[in-house]
């Protein structure tokens, strides 16, 4: 079964940093592109940072280079670097792989940033 487990989320104070995962089973990792989205309630989904699946990266722009994200196509691992958090970082964060036409989303990791 084709799978996205993601990780690390949780409670960090403003000018902090986390570490999102996301493991992937039951497909072939390195022959998709990978993605972090987050979500506000009410608010549509937005692409945080994607990487291709031969390494190629991009990032949102709100990202202003604190964000990182990066792959281990051995351990079958997607994985964002988040530093200097903010509290409009606050979202729920999905991975996400494509290889059109297949797409498999992971059910999110809660970010809070927060005094």
């Amino acid at each position: 079964q084709e799978q996205l487990v993601e990780s690390g989320g949780g409670l960090v104070q403003p000018g902090g940093s986390l570490r999102l995962s996301c493991v992937a089973s039951g497909f072939t990792f390195s022959s998709y592109d990978m993605f972090w989205y987050r979500q506000v309630p009410g608010n549509e989904r937005e692409l945080v940072a994607g990487v291709g699946e031969f390494g190629g990266t991009n990032y949102g722009d709100f990202v202003k280079g604190r964000f990182t994200i990066s792959r281990d196509n051995l351990k079958a691992v997607l994985y964002l670097q988040m530093n200097e958090l903010q509290p409009e970082d606050t979202a729920v964060y999905y991975c996400k792989a494509v290889n059109t036409p297949r797409t498999i989303w992971g059910q999110g990791t809660q970010v809070t940033v927060s005094s």
